[in-house]
């Protein structure tokens, strides 16, 4: 094998294994554990089983830290990979991707915030039940309001990813029209859920993020394990 062929499919299988660490410590901390702790229909039960559950909420945290470190190492990795199908699109990939990092470990100081209210701080002693209930649930509501926002660029990254993918000639073209759709399903998803209340009693709600799941899944899957297709074909650049 070639050195460049060999060197591209080294890059594939690494950033395979990043997307890989990226999706799974995702699914732990975006939703394993607030399935287990966050109850937003009752600020009690959500306190409790945060005292109870204290090292679960904690690993989640980690879990965060680890998740968005991927997130800005991978679009240096493909950006390896992809530059030569397009550079102008691998550059925003990159930077579509990279700019959710700080709003993402920002925002985590929420449920750090949430940890502090929950210490043995003297001046804790100043708030009652309630209103140290109704703080926490304050700070995951934010929490989930930063996330909210950072989901866009988890969206819109997709798009030039998906380009370079359906166009790169050595990935099957099939991930890269689902990246791309991925795509608009996480920035719907985003902008339904902020102007309309209502938004995940909808029916699109439930099929809505189908596309980037088999894309990202798919990819991640697809890079790790194959890698790139041993005869690569002629770039199409532009």
């Amino acid at each position: 094998m070639e050195a460049s062929k060999l060197t591209q499919r080294q890059d594939a299988r690494l950033a395979g294994l990043i997307y890989l660490i990226l999706v799974l410590t995702g699914i732990f901390s975006l939703m394993y554990v607030p399935s287990q702790i966050v109850s937003n229909a009752d600020p009690a039960t959500t306190v409790v089983n945060i005292k109870n559950s204290e090292m679960l909420f904690k690993l989640g945290m980690m879990a965060n830290v680890v998740c968005f470190s991927c997130f800005l190492i991978l679009p240096l990795v493909l950006y390896r990979l992809l530059s030569p199908v397009n550079k102008t699109h691998a550059v925003l990939m990159v930077a579509l991707s990279v700019v959710s990092v700080p709003i993402s470990l920002v925002n985590l100081l929420n449920k750090w915030s949430v940890l502090t209210l929950l210490g043995d701080s003297p001046y804790l002693s100043a708030l009652d039940t309630s209103q140290l209930q109704a703080q926490v649930m304050l700070h995951l509501d934010y929490y989930n309001n930063g996330t909210q926002l950072a989901s866009i660029f988890w969206g819109l990254w997709l798009f030039p990813f998906g380009y370079l993918v359906y166009k790169s000639g050595f990935l099957p073209k099939f991930f890269g029209v689902f990246l791309m759709l991925g795509c608009f399903g996480y920035v719907i998803e985003a902008v339904g859920s902020f102007f309309y209340a209502g938004y995940y009693d909808l029916a699109i709600a439930s099929i809505i993020s189908i596309p980037s799941s088999i894309g990202e899944i798919g990819i991640c899957l697809w890079l790790l394990i194959v890698g790139t297709t041993l005869r690569k074909k002629t770039l199409t650049i532009g």
